[in-house]
Order: structure tokens, then sequence, then C-alpha cells
């Protein structure tokens, strides 16, 4: 996994409180994995890292593309299992087609929210649309807590319309942000949001102090605090603060997507498409999945499911964020 590069130093008044607040961003830079296989599409995974597993209870961070899809193939993941999570699927340019054992068959498009929730388990498929041309956007998970985690499957859309901001402008598509509430069901309090920002401009939004918050540049150089985010890397933020201040450096326009919530107080395992609390968990899920009696079946899939790889040999052993 990737280092983290933490940068501290001096600290800075809370523009709500008025109270000091660390003015450092720790920095997260991306690792470059395929997805579905090694000739597979690449991805940027920032989340998780060695020394940050989750941001609230968001736990995974794949970011790709502009992809080529005449060159690359595009994106095409066969089915495959998830437990205790939500997967999140939002996209800046391309289309997708999303099937699961749910019986959903839906399109992910941009500006446009797919959340599937796995609960107990489900599995899905992911493949690229033939008009699709120019694939780009992310993938992130939510892990869900104890008292849910073993829920019924879910599917949720949502397409939020843009809220203006003085420099820039929001749509939110998890929690609150600027005025605006999507109406998306989520089992911890979460903010996931696409923010545009103009050339040279500066905004700054009010937040829930309670929340840790991460910020994924995709395109722009943002400051973030007194910390430059280059395209690709990802800004954290401790609880604390009531406002966060994102100022564009560059001529051109910078997109980002803004993650939040409340430290994510267990710990979890976290295996290929699984998230559990032990070991033996893991492992009951994948024999499970080999014997295909808790996940269900795609349906409209032109292909065979995605087989699960090899346990380690030594046990999985659950983490949660260093304090």
């Amino acid at each position: 996994m990737s280092n983290t590069e933490a940068v501290p130093v001096a600290h800075v008044r809370d523009a709500g409180t008025g109270l000091p607040v660390p003015a450092g961003v720790e920095v997260l830079t991306p690792r470059d994995v395929p997805l579905g296989g090694p000739r597979a599409m690449r991805v940027r995974r920032t989340l998780p890292q060695r020394s940050r597993s989750l941001i609230g209870a968001w736990c995974f961070a794949d970011h790709y593309g502009p992809d080529d899809v005449a060159s690359s193939g595009g994106m095409d993941v066969a089915p495959h299992p998830h437990i205790g999570l939500q997967t999140v699927s939002w996209l800046f340019s391309g289309e997708i087609e999303h099937r699961d054992s749910l019986g959903v068959h839906a399109y992910v498009r941009p500006g446009e929210l797919n959340l599937m929730t796995s609960g107990h388990g489900i599995c899905h498929s992911e493949v690229s649309t033939p008009a699709t041309t120019v694939l780009h956007g992310v993938q992130l998970w939510v892990a869900l807590p104890e008292e849910h985690r073993d829920t019924a499957r879910d599917f949720q859309h949502y397409a939020p319309t843009p809220v203006p901001l003085d420099g820039g402008e929001a749509r939110v598509f998890l929690g609150t942000l600027a005025g605006d509430t999507s109406p998306v069901r989520t089992f911890t309090p979460l903010l996931g949001a696409e923010l545009h920002l103009a050339p040279q401009a500066t905004v700054t939004l009010g937040i829930d102090s309670g929340f840790e918050h991460g910020v994924l540049v995709d395109t722009g150089n943002v400051l973030f605090g007194e910390t430059i985010l280059k395209p690709a890397e990802l800004g954290y933020a401790p609880p604390g603060r009531t406002t966060l201040t994102l100022t564009n450096q560059a001529d051109e326009p910078a997109r980002l997507i803004l993650l939040g919530g409340p430290p994510f107080q267990e710990e979890i395992v976290m295996w290929w498409n699984f998230i559990g609390r032990s070991h033996e968990e893991i492992v009951r899920a994948r024999d499970e999945w080999a014997s295909g009696d808790r996940f269900g079946s795609v349906q409209g899939y032109d292909g065979d499911p995605l087989p699960a790889p090899e346990l380690p040999t030594v046990p999985l052993k659950p983490r949660r964020n260093h304090r």
C-alpha cells in the first residue's frame, strides 16, 4: 500500500468558532491496481492504506479514468460477492451497466448515484456500455456498522440537483452540505458530494465538526487548508472544524469528491470484496461464495463469476485507524 505523507506544523483559527484547529492535512497518495484482473483497466486506490483504513465509514476509494475505452477495453467486472458494506458508484463520464442478485438491472451515469447495500450477501457485475468512449469516475465503499451489517439487500438511485456555491457548485449525493440534503438512506451519518471550483476560486463550506473529512482531487491543484492536493491525491482532515476551505489554484475549473462522517469506532476485517469482523467470518463467506448458497446469482451477464483468490497463510487481523 502507499505511504502516507503528513503535513503538520501551524494552527489556524476555525472561521465558525474562532478556536484553533490543526492546519495540517494528511495526504494519501494512490497506488495503481488492476480492476478485475491483470489485463483489466487500471484504477488509483487511495483507501484503504496502512496508516488510514477509513474516513468516517468510508473504507474504500477507487478513482479511474479518463480511460479511452477503445484502447483499454473499458470495464468488465464479472459477478462477484460482497458482505458487510454499501457500494457507491459515481461517474464523471461514460456509462456502466449494473446487474445484481437482487434482480436489479440499472445504469450508472454521470451525476447520478447508484448505491447498493450488500448486507448479509449480494453479488453483482459492472460492465461499461458499448456507447461509452471515455470512462471516468469513482467507486467507493461504506462499512456497515455491527447492528446493520446483516441487513437485507437493497439498491437506491438518486440524481442530485446541482447546488450553486460562491465560487463553484456542489452535487450532494449523500448527507447534507450547503443547505442540500440527499434522501438516500445510509446506516451511519455520511457526507458525499462532487464539488466544482471555478478557476482561482476559493470556497468555504460549513461542515459538521464531529465529522472527519476527505477531499479526493480529480482535476486541478487544490489548496485544502494550508496543503496542496494534486490530482488523484486524497487529503484527510480530522474532526474539530466547523468550516472547510478549498482553493482552486489553477486557471481551469477543478473537480473533487468530498467525503465525510464521524470516526468509525468498530474494528473491521477487510479482504477481497468482504468486510467482516473476524478471520473465521471471512473464510466462511469465501466458502459460501464457492458453494453458491449465500449470494444468489446475476442474470444477464455473459461470462462466469469471479473466483475468490486464495486466502493468506496467516490469519487476517482486524484493523481500525490509528488515533
